[in-house]
């Protein structure tokens, strides 16, 4: 897989992670060094633990699957970008008990529920056989920059709604033309 396609996939997985961010900047309208940190630290943290998890799952697999791989990433790849599409566009309630979003078990709870879908890549870059290690860490330096300027945008905009569902949108639009990406690299899509 190219680098462009790793800086792709990093950039689309840390689309959740900046909508959070957004939101959590917004919400605490003052955010400190302390809060960024946590924040980008956790978010970049998980998103770099998930795909290893997956791709470890994965590579147990690998053999029996070979010669459909290419299918299983692009399946996995468009059911993760159709899900963020349709999160993107689901209405959202505003939740005013929750406190400050970068502590605690509420900080845990938003950095796996923003690094799951890398779960799912992670699966399906064993299938392409390639080295994960380097695209984890891609993926959560990227996820880890992206949170940090998402938190700070929200604490500027106080207003997320707009924003965040456009990133969820074009985070699975990103994802769908990668794996369609993927299928044709493998001539899976000849008969076009």
């Amino acid at each position: 897989m190219k680098f462009f396609n790793i800086i792709s996939i990093a950039v689309a997985l840390s689309m959740d992670a900046f909508a959070v961010s957004i939101a959590s900047g917004a919400k605490l309208k003052k955010v400190s060094n302390r809060q960024t940190f946590r924040l980008s630290w956790h978010f970049g943290l998980f998103q770099a633990m998930m795909p290893v998890i997956g791709w470890s799952a994965g590579l147990s697999v690998r053999t029996l699957i070979e010669s459909y791989d290419h299918w299983v990433a692009f399946g996995l790849l468009a059911f993760v970008g159709i899900h963020m599409i349709r999160e993107a566009l689901r209405p959202r309630i505003p939740d005013e008990t929750e406190k400050d979003p970068t502590k605690g078990i509420t900080l845990v709870m938003l950095s796996v529920a923003t690094s799951i879908d890398a779960l799912a890549i992670g699966f399906g870059l064993s299938m392409l056989n390639l080295n994960i290690w380097i695209s984890a860490i891609i993926i959560g330096l990227v996820a880890g920059l992206v949170t940090m300027v998402g938190i700070h945008l929200g604490e500027k905009l106080g207003s997320v709604s707009l924003l965040s569902r456009c990133s969820g949108i074009v985070g699975g639009i990103i994802l769908l033309a990668i794996g369609v990406n993927i299928l044709r690299e493998h001539s899976a899509l000849s008969f076009l």
